[in-house]
């Protein structure tokens, strides 16, 4: 099984291109310019912190649209047991812990070429995740990922704790 395939051209999603957020699912949107001009490259909406449950849907998705995904980097405080490697669609995927907060996942495609995404808690209700959402991916946006998420988290923007 090879642990990691040189990078292949990124295939980009139509400009139009949109599926509704509903509460419970994972949620992957990606910029989709040839301009990465923004601090963010795309966001996600896992539906909880364990990696182990939550990280397959995004390689695969990542995998699909950008080509193998050979790293992931996240906060080891935000997530449960945070493992240094995971086996995905029959691919090796390392993960690195790194203290860039709850906020962040880092993606490494192939050696070098890396995306950053917004991570939006699991318990955000569907319209606030939306909004921070499409602010991660607008072009040319330079808020930082945990400003984005107070500015669409306000008041009644998180889900009801159960």
């Amino acid at each position: 099984m090879p642990d990691s395939d040189p990078p292949r051209a990124t295939r980009l999603l139509p400009d139009t291109f949109h599926r509704a957020a509903k509460p419970g699912t994972a949620v992957v949107r990606l910029e989709t310019t040839h301009e990465r001009d923004g601090v963010l490259d795309g966001a996600w909406w896992p539906r909880s912190r364990d990696i182990a449950a939550e990280l397959p849907a995004l390689i695969t998705a990542l995998t699909e649209h950008l080509g193998p995904v050979t790293r992931i980097g996240l906060d080891a405080t935000a997530w449960g047991q945070l493992p240094t490697r995971l086996i995905i669609d029959d691919r090796v995927v390392h993960i690195d812990s790194f203290p860039i907060g709850d906020d962040t996942a880092l993606v490494t495609r192939g050696d070098q070429d890396h995306f950053s995404l917004l991570v939006v808690p699991p318990d955000m209700t569907p319209g606030a995740a939306g909004a921070a959402m499409a602010e991660a991916v607008r072009a040319n946006n330079v808020t930082q990922a945990a400003q984005i998420l107070i500015d669409t988290a306000g008041p009644g923007r998180m889900a009801p704790e159960t």
